[in-house]
């Protein structure tokens, strides 16, 4: 099993349970991205079971650095509300992939429709 793809859902799953309660929308999301990384419905189920340890993968490439970050706002925003403590938790999780602070803030509030091409050309400009 992919431990990049299973340390990336975890985060997912940290930030949708934020407010003890992961809507259907945040879980399909979720679900999508297991998908998209090879994995089951059924092999990403149990995670939701519990809280992870955040823990990022030391041997990520910047492209999945990105795609991390990329869909950790994804997700932030897909309820079209910004709560604090998401916005914490994302912020810790940037800074642990390596991005400055503001590349966190102009993807949340700047960019608020962008495609996934604008926004690693605004983290290139930024970092």
């Amino acid at each position: 099993m992919d431990t990049h793809a299973i340390a990336h859902l975890k985060l997912l799953i940290n930030l949708a349970s934020i407010d003890h309660e992961v809507s259907d929308r945040e879980r399909d999301y979720i679900f999508n991205i297991g998908r998209a990384n090879g994995l089951a419905q059924a092999a990403v189920e149990p995670l939701f079971e519990r809280h992870h340890q955040m823990n990022i993968p030391p041997a990520l490439s910047p492209q999945e650095k990105f795609d991390f970050l990329f869909s950790l706002v994804q997700l932030m925003k897909i309820d079209e509300k910004l709560y604090r403590d998401e916005i914490r938790y994302c912020s810790r999780v940037a800074a642990e992939l390596g991005f400055a602070q503001q590349v966190l803030f102009e993807l949340m509030l700047t960019h608020r429709n962008a495609d996934r091409l604008e926004w690693k050309k605004l983290i290139e400009n930024i970092s």
